[in-house]
């Protein structure tokens, strides 16, 4: 019979220990995956195709029916819109609707630059994207902000409300959540959080 060396049964005892068993390995949890992008694929399709899509809709409006944009805006006290269309509205309602497909084509641009030319460096790429997205947030805020502070005592008359209204409401907080979202660094690379060490780095 040959004897056991100590040596031996330390290996041995080692290699006992690293083994997991069922139980352990169920325990186990894989490690969490990391963002590498400030900007990955469903934020640039909200922020760089939905909504300069939307804006560029709404300015197309303005522009083949400047007086149907303007009566649909909110209520009116009769029911019924006045026939009359200053030309002075009718040149805010269209230049209120270039300005609007202006910040789509900004998004568009800024938005595909940074994703092109600034992928190799996503901190930088980050600080960009916060210099426009942030802005972008505070407008959302105040668009519901004022709208329904400049409706008077009929932003309590739901029934009332013209569809344009509505949805401009609806399609204003279907910005308004995943920029928010974005601010908060959901879904996305944050660089405070998860850059990583520069001894991990390849």
């Amino acid at each position: 019979m040959s004897r056991l060396n100590p040596s031996d049964l330390v290996s041995r005892f080692h290699r006992s220990r690293s083994k997991s068993t069922p139980a352990q390995a169920g325990r186990e949890h894989p490690p969490l995956m990391r963002h590498t992008s400030p900007l990955p694929p469903h934020y640039f399709w909200i922020f760089g195709v939905y909504e300069p899509c939307l804006t560029t809709l709404g300015f197309l409006g303005a522009l083949l029916d400047p007086k149907g944009t303007y009566d649909n805006q909110a209520p009116w006290p009769n029911g019924t819109p006045p026939d009359v269309f200053p030309l002075a509205t009718r040149l805010t309602i269209i230049q209120l609707g270039h300005v609007c497909a202006l910040l789509g084509l900004l998004n568009v641009w800024v938005l595909s630059s940074a994703r092109i030319h600034l992928n190799p460096y996503p901190a930088l790429q980050e600080k960009i994207l916060s210099a426009l997205l942030t802005p972008l947030f505070i407008g959302d805020i105040m668009h519901l902000v004022v709208t329904l502070w400049a409706l008077g005592e009929e932003r309590w008359n739901i029934q009332n409300w013209s569809p344009m209204l509505i949805i401009t409401l609806v399609l204003g907080i279907s910005l308004l959540v995943p920029r928010t979202m974005w601010i908060l660094g959901i879904g996305r690379y944050v660089d405070s959080r998860d850059r990583q060490p520069p001894n991990l780095k390849s």
